[in-house]
């Protein structure tokens, strides 16, 4: 596993955020930006929170980290996607670890019960465990 870095760039971290965000331009500004990701999602506006959960790719989308093409898996997540975003106003994200898109499913049904808050919460620290995979694996 590869240490995490003391400096990234804008450019490098939108790569491991998946997007151009407010969240990534105070990370840039920080040493050591994914050891100080979760403190600093904490202190950001609830906007700039849902930006940075907008700017990943839904679950059962084209991406290298998920697989599973089922058709019935991926008629069943763009189902659930929907019903979340509904819910919650943002892209539910989970950090894949591995998992196929059949054992997510369960995962976002589960998180479909949670409160606003809670799931926002979540849904960042996730975007961190998923930027610091993609780190290690570089």
């Amino acid at each position: 596993m590869r240490d995490l870095p003391r400096q990234l760039s804008v450019d490098e971290l939108v790569e491991l955020f998946g997007g151009h965000t407010r969240l990534v331009e105070l990370l840039a500004r920080e040493d050591d930006p994914l050891t100080k990701a979760d403190a600093l999602i904490e202190e950001l506006p609830d906007g700039d929170k849902v930006a940075a959960c907008e700017a990943h790719p839904r679950i059962g989308e084209r991406s290298t980290e998920q697989h599973g093409d089922d058709p019935e898996v991926l008629v069943q997540l763009a189902e659930l996607n929907h019903a979340y975003e509904g819910k919650f106003g943002f892209r539910f994200i989970v950090f894949v670890d591995d998992r196929s898109r059949a054992e997510l499913v369960p995962v976002l049904r589960e998180r479909l019960e949670r409160t606003r808050e809670e799931e926002l919460n979540t849904a960042l620290h996730e975007l961190v465990a998923i930027a610091r995979d993609r780190w290690s694996r570089r």
